[in-house]
């Protein structure tokens, strides 16, 4: 932890001082030092330091006699429950009392006796809890909420700054901690997609804090956040280079729409994945894009600049390019060029947030100078506010055990038209268009805690994946296909038409022949008068659905939030009400119970 007048007793001069000691010590001289340290205190007089000693200080304390941590984790792709999970190892290292659960886990009435409570939660759609935090969202905001005031607590907030309610979860469960009592441990972090750093540097000071109850301070790994969950020398700060084996279009000729199934080496890489999980690849921006940008600025392609935490330049071409985002336009992001942009047009602009997001929307950096052209910007000015260019992530469609030294990929290209302008997905067409078999991109493997299959022969599994949704039920009946396990699966798939759009359409032919897949109902919609989709399918096959969930039957949704899982979520509900004889309410309740229970997982973007 960096000390400073804010989160130390020292003042700015003291607090630099020991920050430059303490930066060139080793781990064993920080030990010694912190010994020192409290021995000297425990042996000073009352005469000296004008003060009575307590009795408990005559010896010192352990991280067993401090107080017990509780962590929450509010998750919906998996990130906050790997740092939770991350950050408890790290304090049971140093022998401190942890429980860590996920907050639809834990009971409610057990909150007035925490001690110290870590939240870790992700924010989901536009503002709200993910699914495993609404319970204890809902009971922390009612007027059963306890009194806390005995409760210290810390929360770390993971959002996507392009939401206009940018981690809204995490400031409301912080803003509500407090309101009930509670003492902050360290102030609140909200992190963007890229999270890594802002999550480490916010652990170690959560940790550190703690650890001050037992008069100690605490080293912890500088990569003890990234890597966590990872077997592997390569994460998401630290991306393995994967050569393009295979990249061939799966859509037949005429279709409307172009998916790519991608085959990348991870041959001595150490990668591991189940199905499931996801692989995250850090793309880079279209050059012509790039290119138009730069002169529109009228700025020099070959002018050196910083543009990340190292001292190593790149060209402004190159950090444009690889290092920042340039493709879309947010709300906070918009505000923070109106500072550097010295336009009072677009400061008048943002007066209105209903015109901002009207602005937003299908627009990009380019659009944005154009309508409002800057005054005197520089690379200097501008890289510091952009955002850092996120990975984007593809659920796997291949199965570590059937294929250890390959992974696969299934990506949909999208381009569109906004504005005037033709726009593409940055890593979707870049894949598509720019990516050949040969060249290396870099990737990482994320673990989706909260989309695991079952692998036995008597639990009964419903996949339901229209379009690149597709993707992580191939990995699953791969894998099953390599365990030997047969039957008791039932895919629900969807696409624009059978002849063009049917993907793997062979895979699951043999599957189903051989019986590795037990079921499989297809909706073609461009195919009927009118159209059908796999909600359609779930209705019309209603009493065989509803016999599934009552033997036991795990459901799994992937692919499109907005639509898609919504309707889905919808017929399941409709499924439960006629078949099941219950009313909206009780079906509510039995979906939320297959939630807890996992045996409803979804994976939707």
């Amino acid at each position: 932890m960096i000390l400073n007048v804010t989160n130390s007793p020292f003042d700015k001069e003291q607090a630099e001082k020991i920050n430059t000691i303490l930066s060139t010590t080793s781990k064993e001289q920080k030990v010694w030092l912190s010994g020192y340290l409290t021995a000297n205190n425990l042996l000073d007089t009352p005469e000296e330091t004008g003060e009575n000693i307590p009795q408990y200080q005559t010896a010192v304390m352990t991280p067993r006699e401090t107080r017990e941590v509780t962590i929450l984790y509010g998750s919906e792709t998996g990130n906050a429950q790997i740092l939770s999970e991350s950050m408890a190892s790290l304090l049971k290292e140093k022998d401190f009392h942890v429980s860590i659960s996920a907050m639809n886990d834990f009971k409610s009435n057990k909150l007035k006796k925490v001690e110290d409570l870590i939240i870790i939660s992700a924010t989901h759609g536009e503002g709200t809890a993910p699914e495993n935090a609404v319970d204890f969202y809902e009971f922390l905001h009612s007027r059963k909420a306890p009194n806390l005031k005995d409760l210290r607590f810390a929360v770390l907030s993971l959002g996507d700054e392009s939401y206009e309610y940018f981690c809204q979860a995490g400031k409301d469960f912080d803003q509500r901690l407090e309101e009930l009592g509670g003492e902050r441990i360290v102030p609140r972090v909200d992190c963007d997609v890229d999270y890594d750093d802002a999550a480490e540097e916010w652990i170690n000071s959560v940790i550190s804090s703690i650890f001050e109850t037992g008069g100690q301070n605490v080293d912890v790994p500088k990569e003890a956040v990234s890597t966590a969950g990872v077997t592997t020398e390569y994460s998401r700060k630290n991306p393995y280079m994967a050569e393009v084996l295979d990249n061939i279009r799966l859509n037949g000729r005429g279709s409307e729409k172009e998916t790519r199934h991608i085959e990348l080496s991870i041959e001595d890489s150490g990668l591991t994945f189940e199905p499931g999980d996801c692989i995250g690849i850090f793309p880079k921006n279209d050059e012509v894009l790039v290119d138009q940008l730069i002169t529109l600025l009228g700025w020099d392609p070959d002018y050196r600049v910083n543009a990340g935490k190292n001292e190593e330049t790149v060209t402004t071409k190159a950090a444009l390019r690889t290092h920042f985002e340039i493709t879309k336009l947010t709300k906070p992001l918009m505000k923070k060029l109106s500072e550097v942009f010295g336009n009072e047009s677009l400061t008048s602009y943002l007066e209105d947030d209903d015109r901002i997001r009207e602005y937003i929307y299908g627009r990009d950096l380019i659009d944005l100078i154009s309508d409002f052209p800057p005054v005197g910007l520089t690379q200097e000015t501008l890289f510091p506010v952009l955002r850092k260019m996120p990975a984007r992530e593809y659920s796997i469609a291949s199965s570590c055990a059937a294929n250890p030294d390959e992974v696969h990929l299934t990506i949909g290209a999208v381009r569109y038209h906004s504005n005037s302008r033709d726009r593409n997905g940055v890593c979707s067409v870049e894949i598509a268009e720019r990516i050949e078999p040969g060249e290396q991109i870099p990737i990482y493997v994320h673990r989706n805690p909260n989309f695991k299959f079952p692998f036995d022969d008597t639990t009964p599994v419903i996949m339901i994946g229209p379009g690149t949704g597709i993707a992580p039920y191939r990995s699953f009946i791969e894998e099953r296909e390599e365990l030997g396990i047969e039957g008791n699966t039932w895919l629900f798939f969807g696409e624009q038409r059978f002849t063009t759009d049917f993907l793997y359409q062979t895979d699951w032919q043999n599957w189903l022949n051989e019986g590795t897949l037990g079921r499989l109902d297809l909706a073609f919609s461009r195919d009927t008068e009118e159209k059908v989709y796999v909600q359609h399918l779930i209705q019309e096959s209603g009493k065989d659905f509803y016999q599934w969930i009552k033997s036991g039957a795990s459901i799994f949704v992937c692919g499109d939030e907005k639509k898609m899982a919504k309707d889905v979520h919808d017929s399941i509900l409709k499924v439960l009400e006629e078949e099941g004889d219950m009313s909206r309410d009780d079906a509510e309740m039995y979906l939320s119970s297959m939630k807890n229970e996992k045996r409803y997982q979804r994976d939707v973007y």
